[in-house]
């Protein structure tokens, strides 16, 4: 998100306005994080001084409201993402394929029911796989390796898979973006058009502008698809003008996206906005739900905004829109059980996103919540917000049962939400003295560990963070 031009902020920050400037900040939903760059840009080509003043400034806000940078650390082993064991059974019409040339003509002459399974090793692929053949429901075209990690495909293309019709299941796969400029490597899959009932579940998916780029055509849209388990990451900053989005879905309904693990989506060129996904275009009924997002893990300190998930993005020019206007960018979403972390605006976004339902999710290090615009309605239940929810240009935002911090609050520099917890900058999300629990039951359903909601659930996205830990080996 782009930061407005708030006149005269140097002089509500003055010695004098101290107070009235922070409280008028926390009215128009401008956090620390968001002010200190806006005031170093602000203060960039004068004397240096002022140039010297915005640097300061812009260090003593982060502080403020992100604490200290102890450097990448090492993830515990999550038990969201890709895990070790397979996902799916392999049953079906076994195709096995060893070469990039034997996987295109199993492809190209897919059935539904079939199971093309590469053979472990490393595949060097410059063209995408097409996927035009269509599956049908419950019997899918499945394409596999038999063990996680036994099968890495380095493409060294715009595109990794082109699926375009319905009713393919991707599963168990190691896909590396490997193109010799990193930025040409756009997307892992592209699903478009016809390919209703698209799954991804199970994969790694390192280094790639969008890993899922999901939009329409003149043929029709994509809908009812899943995205589960996977893992999505980069191992550098995209130096593009264009998305840096792992979940870029546009104008398709119905979508799950569940447990997946996504970090490290840096922006760098262009506006330097980044996403770890979003849901535009006139879509609607997008599920989010038990995802861990961290906009920021081994990539830190770096120019640029990034916001962990979204439905409405940065907006959809109308020709890519469902309805051919955008009404609204989003109908009826729902976010649950997320646990988003370390980034650098907004850990939860919504523009143009009318009905949206954002229930217990826990936001660490990130400027909360935000929705904006008139066509904008969100109620907030059951979540731990470790900084502010803000309803901004004509938005209508419905306050259950939460935590949260106030934005005057991080000015200075108190966080009570992240104090909860035992090592929050390291993920160690152990409660320091018990969970706070709620008076109102939570809704049927489990936790982002998976366990089932007491009578008296947590505030956020789990209950005991042990059981999103899984056992080392």
């Amino acid at each position: 998100m782009r930061l407005l031009r708030y006149g005269g902020l140097l002089a509500a920050l003055g010695i004098a306005g101290l107070a009235g400037g922070v409280f008028w900040l926390q009215g128009q939903g401008v956090t620390p994080r968001a002010l200190g760059p806006y005031l170093e840009r602000r203060a960039e080509g004068h004397n240096p001084l002022v140039t010297d003043t915005g640097q300061w400034l812009n260090l003593t806000l982060r502080g403020l409201d992100r604490g200290a940078d102890a450097g990448p650390y090492p993830l515990p082993p999550l038990a969201v993402g890709a895990q070790a064991a397979p996902s799916g059974s392999g049953a079906g019409a076994q195709k096995p394929v060893a070469t990039v040339e034997e996987a295109r003509d199993a492809f190209a002459a897919a059935l539904s029911g079939d199971v093309i399974t590469f053979a472990p090793g490393v595949y060097r692929v410059r063209d995408a796989f097409e996927a035009r053949r269509p599956g049908v429901e419950g019997v899918p075209v499945v394409v596999r390796a038999e063990q996680p990690g036994s099968v890495v495909l380095e493409f060294e293309a715009g595109e990794g898979f082109k699926v375009a019709a319905p009713y393919w299941r991707f599963e168990n796969l190691e896909i590396r973006g490997a193109c010799r400029q990193p930025e040409y490597c756009h997307h892992a899959f592209h699903v478009t058009g016809k390919a209703r009932g698209f799954a991804a579940v199970n994969n790694t998916i390192v280094d790639f502008n969008a890993h899922f780029k999901i939009n329409g055509d003149k043929s029709g849209y994509p809908d009812a698809g899943l995205i589960e388990g996977n893992t999505l990451t980069n191992t550098a900053p995209r130096r593009v003008y264009g998305p840096v989005t792992p979940i870029d879905l546009v104008a398709a309904n119905d979508w799950t996206i569940r447990a997946n693990l996504i970090t490290d989506f840096i922006k760098d060129g262009g506006d330097r906005v980044s996403y770890g996904a979003f849901a535009k275009g006139a879509a609607a009924r997008t599920l989010f739900e038990r995802n861990v997002v961290l906009c920021e893990h081994k990539l830190r300190g770096m120019p640029g905004e990034r916001v962990g998930l979204s439905f409405g993005g940065g907006a959809t020019g109308k020709q890519y829109c469902r309805d051919g206007r955008c009404i609204t960018e989003h109908d009826a979403g729902v976010m649950r059980a997320n646990l988003i972390a370390s980034c650098s605006d907004a850990g939860i976004y919504i523009n143009s996103g009318a009905g949206t339902r954002i229930v217990d999710n826990t936001l660490l290090d990130t400027a909360g919540v935000q929705v904006r615009f008139p066509e904008s309605s969100a109620t907030l239940e059951g979540n731990l917000i470790d900084g502010a929810a803000v309803a901004r240009n004509g938005a209508r935002l419905s306050m259950g049962d939460n935590r949260s911090t106030s934005i005057a609050a991080l000015y200075a520099g108190l966080h009570a939400q992240r104090g909860l917890f035992a090592e929050p900058g390291i993920l160690d999300l152990h409660w320091k003295d018990g969970a706070p629990r709620r008076d109102t039951a939570a809704a049927p359903g489990v936790d982002l560990c998976g366990v089932k909601r007491p009578a008296q659930p947590a505030y956020g996205a789990f209950e005991d963070f042990a059981a999103c830990l899984k056992p080392r080996n």
